[in-house]
């Protein structure tokens, strides 16, 4: 049986090389390429004929139109319409992104941490240039809880300035490691499945079980798909909704 984890190596599918550095194109950004495609097919062959009464491909844009538009809405207020296509990009793009990851033979490419590290730290700085644009100075009173006393300011500022920059790391590392630990579990129980059916026969009990098992660690994979990108989502606007109300 192959190594677990030996489906989350990066490889290189395009040797390419600038000023000494290394660019090649690789499997990971072959499967963003195939998210973000997939992603404008999608919502472009679902919005099409634009009919009053939506088949089922409209209906389910239109629902994660509604979807992603509320949570904006409850979470940022009205100041994070601006905001709405980025948020709403964010969460398509990273959607895709897990459920082709759960194709048979395809890679995951939230699962590398570098990936959501660069997400995470766009968004990190561009919601504190978004925060600075709009309070100035003012934005660093962020830092300071109201009504905490005197003495314990110096403390509660060099603990809301950890908690602060500590934000793109713990938003990469949630995504990361849950698309890591779902598909290395997958993968053990694949194998071990093949492993009891090519030592009991197709139809033993101790076959069948894994099997079972395996259908439904995968609904609870796709469960998680969805969810992370979600998680991902909401937090940003969180993140956001501190940028713009200093809450």
């Amino acid at each position: 049986m192959h190594s677990p984890v030996e489906q989350f190596t990066i490889k290189s599918l395009l040797a390419l090389e600038l000023f000494g550095f290394d660019i090649s194109f690789s499997n990971s950004a072959l499967f963003m390429m195939l998210s973000v495609l997939v992603s404008v097919t999608y919502l472009t062959m679902a919005m099409r004929r634009r009919e009053i009464v939506p088949g089922r491909l409209q209906a389910s844009a239109e629902m994660f139109y509604e979807f992603i538009s509320e949570m904006v809405k409850s979470n940022v207020g009205s100041e994070g319409r601006p905001f709405f296509p980025f948020i709403f990009t964010l969460f398509i793009f990273l959607l895709f992104g897990n459920m082709l990851g759960l194709i048979p033979y395809s890679y995951t490419f939230t699962s590398q941490i570098v990936v959501t590290f660069v997400l995470a730290a766009f968004i990190f700085v561009g919601v504190t240039l978004v925060a600075l644009i709009k309070h100035g100075m003012h934005f660093f009173s962020f830092f300071v809880p109201p009504g905490a006393p005197k003495v314990l300011v110096p403390f509660l500022i060099i603990i809301e300035v950890i908690s602060y920059f500590v934000r793109p790391v713990s938003l990469s590392v949630r995504l990361f490691a849950n698309m890591l630990a779902g598909h290395t579990m997958l993968k053990v129980f694949a194998g071990l499945a093949v492993m009891l059916t090519s030592a009991g026969g197709v139809f033993a009990a101790g076959s069948v079980l894994p099997f079972l098992a395996l259908i439904g660690l995968t609904g609870l994979e796709v469960l998680v798909a969805g969810l992370q990108a979600y998680v991902f989502t909401i937090l940003t606007c969180m993140y956001l909704n501190d940028a713009l109300h200093l809450h």
